[in-house]
């Protein structure tokens, strides 16, 4: 298996580095994390038709550009360096994976050419209050009304589900866990902002009291898809780890460069030297292991589920360390509202436990591993 980046891949690096440079550098992030929407529709208009970023993995006969995971992974690791707030993960990435693995031909045929557009914003629920990212944990219940269904449950941290056009539903019936579509603004249902500590990525609670729905997806259990979707989401976060820790190192080796004290820059002395070299170690174990977590996927290898979560686990701690680090360096500065480390900071937290936290992660590579 080829682990190497191609001209191709490099340029679309930098495309999508000098985009985000212009549409989210940290004012734009910063006034947009304090809105309920959380994202600017000029901005996400202009990834679409400017930069076809919401259709990179959708297929091409819905409209897409038909790429593959290591793809996305590079978009998400640029999207990560810059805290781009927009529902990218839930609607270009979680979304998508879901359709594609799970979704019916309708279901796919409607949804995806809108994404692809830049004219719909979906998300998947899968959790409940539970906490627990696994479709066996899933309680909400649907019924078969008529040719309709109605859905009863509660679901918890979803990816921008206050503000999705569409929402794909993981529900369990008679026959296993199926996929369902409910509109945004669905009868009996309930959509409120959460509360989080990381306000650049908003999450909602969904409370569905027999709500109408349709199926999405070609009946009988979808577990098993499902799964898969998860964990090709998940190599897209752990590349977005990876950007945002190279960005904490960027500004820790950056400031250690500059800051004087005692008329010799921070950087030459031993105890900042020393954490400068750690954190570059940690990172690049974290791309090392978020790569090759992508390349499998890409290849539909057997043992990608295996790679997805040792790059969780490993991404997200050395993003929390590095991210803690960054504050360390920068001193009483970094500790301030005004410097941008706490929002990555609070950003590696969240993605820490976002689809499963380390502890989780570690146990599921044992399991896979019979240890």
């Amino acid at each position: 298996m080829d682990f190497a980046f191609t001209e191709e891949h490099e340029e679309l690096r930098q495309t999508v580095r000098r985009f985000l440079a212009d549409k989210s550098d940290e004012a734009a992030v910063r006034a947009l994390m304090t809105t309920d929407r959380g994202y600017s529709d000029e901005v996400w208009t202009q990834m679409a038709e400017q930069m076809a970023l919401q259709g990179m993995i959708v297929p091409e006969q819905y409209g897409g550009n038909g790429f593959g995971q290591v793809e996305v992974a590079i978009v998400m690791e640029e999207m990560g360096r810059s805290l781009l707030c927009a529902p990218y993960l839930s609607t270009a990435v979680f979304a998508v994976n879901a359709l594609v693995e799970a979704g019916s031909e309708d279901a796919r045929a409607d949804i995806l050419p809108k994404i692809a557009a830049g004219q719909s914003v979906a998300t998947v629920a899968i959790t409940e209050a539970n906490g627990v990212w696994d479709v066996d944990a899933i309680e909400t219940k649907a019924e078969q009304d008529g040719d309709a269904w109605r859905l009863t449950g509660t679901k918890a941290f979803v990816l921008d589900g206050h503000v999705a056009d569409v929402i794909l539903v993981a529900a369990r019936t008679s026959d296993g866990v199926g996929l369902f579509r409910v509109e945004g603004g669905a009868d009996n249902l309930t959509r409120t902002l959460s509360p989080t500590l990381d306000l650049t990525r908003k999450l909602a609670t969904l409370e569905l009291k027999g709500t109408h729905a349709t199926r999405a997806d070609g009946g009988g259990d979808q577990s098993a898809a499902l799964r898969k979707a998860v964990d090709l989401t998940v190599v897209a976060i752990t590349a977005e780890q990876v950007g945002g820790a190279q960005m904490c190192l960027d500004m820790s080796t950056d400031f250690a460069k500059t800051r004087l004290q005692f008329g010799r820059p921070i950087g030459s002395f031993q105890a900042i030297k020393h954490r400068c070299a750690d954190m570059l170690v940690e990172v690049e174990f974290a791309r090392s292991a978020a790569y090759h977590a992508a390349f499998r996927a890409a290849e539909d290898d057997p043992e990608t589920a295996l790679a997805v979560s040792m790059a969780k686990s490993y991404c997200s701690e050395a993003y929390f360390h590095v991210a803690a680090e960054t504050i360390q360096v920068h001193g009483g500065m970094g500790f301030t509202w005004e410097h941008p480390a706490h929002l990555y900071f609070k950003r590696a937290k969240s993605t820490s436990a976002l689809f499963g936290d380390p502890v989780e992660h570690r146990e599921r590579v044992a399991d896979q591993l019979a240890i």
